[in-house]
């Protein structure tokens, strides 16, 4: 038995459940899980359905092109057991990353991870620490562009599925945010667009503030303003100094950069327009 994923998007209609599960079960396979929605905002119907089923992947691919025709869906068939091949990018900070690779080890999150690529060399030993080839080098305005294509031959020669800001500290161009659209993973902390720039748990601290969080979100050419995959928070008070809000609020986004990770490595996140589907 081979233990497929589908993902399957269109214009909401009726009929889409029964046709696409019906073909399923015409072709022997057995629905282990389905999860649907469908968009008021939009208009737009989204599923996820793992199967088990004797065919081989490549028929059972078939099958699905003939029903999705009917609707015009977008769709796409994968293998359960393929881990989604990550690049990640860092800069200083080692708490992401190291959550992230702690969870990797730990069979949590189903990526692979081939490279670390970084603008300073401080997280090598944390990448030779797990096994993990890394690679850094200088990231001035003046050669942006040739670590940007360094970033592209990478996605291309190792197939890279996802790109993962691990606490990258530079700004990707927008023509990179357009090249891999849906495929970049970041990470900050929830005080946006409150509390800017430097030292926002600084500033958090000034005003007082009473819940801190952490979004991670799909990368746009709006900085921080893209799709929002996950978000977490937490109370705190007026006891709190400025570093036990930042080591609170780093806890938290290295605790929800790593959940994004996994969901968009199990294929449980759908793009609808700015916003996403998210099936847990």
């Amino acid at each position: 038995m081979h233990q497929l994923i589908l993902t399957f998007s269109c214009h909401d209609t009726s009929g889409i459940v029964h046709a696409v599960t019906g073909a399923i079960v015409g072709c022997g396979g057995n629905i282990t899980e389905l999860q649907q929605f469908s968009s008021t905002d939009t208009g737009r119907f989204f599923m996820r359905i793992e199967v088990d089923t004797p065919v081989e992947p490549e028929d059972f691919r078939q099958v699905v092109s003939q029903v999705s025709a009917l609707f015009d869906a977008t769709w796409e068939v994968s293998e359960a057991h393929r881990k989604a091949r990550a690049l990640v990018l860092v800069s200083k900070a080692a708490g992401p990353l190291n959550d992230l690779l702690f969870h990797l080890r730990a069979g949590d999150v189903p990526i692979e991870i081939p490279l670390i690529l970084s603008n300073h060399d401080a997280l090598r030993s944390l990448a030779e620490f797990y096994g993990i080839d890394f690679g850094s080098q200088v990231v001035l305005p003046e050669n942006k562009h040739e670590f940007e294509d360094r970033i592209r031959h990478c996605v291309r020669d190792l197939d890279i599925d996802l790109v993962v800001l691990a606490r990258y500290m530079q700004i990707l161009s927008p023509e990179l945010c357009s090249d891999l659209s849906g495929r970049i993973i970041n990470i900050h902390h929830s005080f946006l667009p409150g509390f800017k720039g430097a030292n926002p748990y600084r500033q958090a601290h000034t005003r007082g503030v009473k819940l801190i969080g952490a979004t991670a979100h799909f990368v746009t050419s709006d900085l921080d303003e893209g799709p929002i995959i996950e978000q977490n928070v937490k109370r705190v008070d007026h006891a709190a100094s400025v570093s036990e809000l930042s080591s609170i609020g780093q806890g938290l986004e290295s605790e929800t950069l790593t959940e994004a990770v996994r969901l968009f490595a199990e294929k449980r996140i759908f793009l609808d327009g700015i916003r996403t589907v998210i099936f847990k």
